[in-house]
């Protein structure tokens, strides 16, 4: 007898995975190595334990364990909201009519609202070992600064956050949430580091990038004795930690004889999407399965889609290392009418040359069609998506629709990283009429890929 698919698909507590999956290992062509800045050659860990806590650093350069044991403490914290629930989306494959069967794996049963915390948690719990005193960072859309702010909390640690300065002011709910949280929170760029004088100067009145805010980060970080730099996405270390997302889901899917034929997920720099199709990526690499993954990023700031394949710095202030990446230029800026958090100019190591071999595709979305999406889901799902979720909402639609027109009873899956309570300047400037779609000129983007370094 079939066994009956529950609406929401639970794993006991004992099902949630003990290790992290490093996709890197099983991966033929490796990613290439990140850059010391200085030297232009491949950093060692040595190096890079001046900016990471030491532990991470070694997890960043690490492409040959496939897994990593997730330490007791981080796995009974996880436990807090973890395993986190496949969810089929029945009300959603009725409005659309879709012979379709529509999962998504549901990130924001947690007080920070995303997946953000999985890593956020990882982080600071190797920094608290190390004896550390606090750490920096940057923050988008706030969710990272958010997840990491509660971490430290947790483990009494101080952490001072640089927040996109649009995003500083579109989501101040957000940023407050943060302070609650103990965190020190400063408009990025700002006028407190010579990086941040240095881009005011260059560029004034900007609405500030995820690039100016890393350097900032970084310089904050290696001006303080017993700080360290912490990042909420494109590295390894944090596609690593956020594998337990894939791991869950490939796991509820097993559980239920359900194979996925598409998955989906929105790309900025690469966490949550890296971390959604790792395990089902390494079957792929391993000739184990077949599956159609598919990266929706935002027209706005279209890495993988208009891209070009390089060595960039990670970062618009140049001090950090360089990374072989899709990238749009280190000093490329959104829009600042760009209401999500997806604005790194470039894209993970790890997830650029899985798209590079062809493991997936990529897919740019305007942000108009991106909160139609988002509105539908809300009204018939019940949860108001994050604005970066919805990208992926949006092309979990568009699939579904193709299905009705073909009559193929696909398996689509795809993340909701987080929830949308925090964004309500942008859901309302939907709602009154007044967002506008904005498209870099391929002017625009040649100026900022032309000064590439020469690597």
């Amino acid at each position: 007898m079939k066994q009956e698919i529950p609406y929401k698909i639970y794993l006991e507590e004992q099902e949630m995975p003990r290790q992290w999956y490093n996709v890197r290992a099983d991966m033929k062509k490796k990613p290439a190595p990140i850059l010391n800045p200085e030297t232009l050659k491949p950093i060692t860990a040595e190096e890079l334990s001046h900016i990471f806590c030491e532990e991470l650093a070694k997890q960043e350069l690490d492409d040959t364990t496939p897994y990593f044991d997730i330490p007791d403490d981080i796995r009974n914290f996880y436990k807090m909201y973890r395993p986190s629930p496949l969810t089929r989306a029945y009300c959603l494959e009725k409005k659309l009519d879709t012979p379709a069967h529509i999962y998504y794996k549901f990130e924001g049963n947690n007080t920070s609202g995303s997946h953000k915390l999985n890593s956020a948690i990882a982080q600071a719990y190797y920094a608290k070992h190390q004896g550390l005193r606090g750490v920096t960072t940057e923050t988008g859309a706030g969710q990272w600064g958010t997840a990491l702010s509660m971490a430290c909390a947790y483990l009494d640690l101080d952490c001072q956050v640089y927040m996109v300065k649009c995003s500083y002011e579109q989501k101040p709910f957000r940023r407050e949430v943060m302070r609650t949280y103990g965190a020190k929170v400063t408009p990025s760029p700002s006028m407190n580091t010579e990086v941040g004088r240095k881009i005011n100067a260059q560029f004034p009145g900007t609405s500030g990038s995820l690039g100016c805010a890393i350097s900032e980060a970084v310089e904050a970080a290696m001006g303080q004795e017993g700080y360290r730099y912490v990042l909420g996405s494109v590295l390894n270390q944090v596609l690593l930690h956020q594998s337990v997302i894939g791991l869950e889901t490939k796991a509820a899917l097993d559980k239920y004889g359900i194979k996925a034929d598409i998955i989906i997920g929105c790309a900025g720099g690469g966490s949550n999407l890296g971390g959604l199709i790792s395990p089902f990526a390494g079957q792929m690499i391993k000739g184990e399965a077949d599956y159609e993954i598919i990266a929706v990023e935002p027209a706005s700031c279209p890495s993988l889609t208009r891209g070009v394949y390089a060595y960039d710095y990670c970062d618009t202030g140049r001090v950090c290392p360089l990374a072989k990446m899709y990238t749009l230029g280190s000093g490329f800026i959104p829009s600042a009418n760009h209401s999500g958090g997806l604005r790194y100019h470039g894209m993970s190591s790890t997830v650029s040359e899985l798209y590079d071999q062809g493991y997936l595709k990529a897919r740019s979305v305007e942000q108009t069609e991106v909160f139609k999406a988002a509105q539908m889901f809300a009204r018939v799902e019940g949860i108001l998506p994050a604005p970066e979720s919805s990208h992926a909402i949006r092309v979990a639609i568009d699939e579904a629709l193709k299905c009705r027109e073909t009559g193929e009873e696909k398996n689509i899956v795809f993340g909701l990283t987080g929830t949308g309570y925090f964004d309500m300047v942008a859901y309302q400037k939907f709602n009154d009429g007044n967002m506008v779609d904005y498209i870099p000129t391929d002017e625009e983007l040649q100026k900022a890929a032309a000064a590439l370094p020469k690597v």
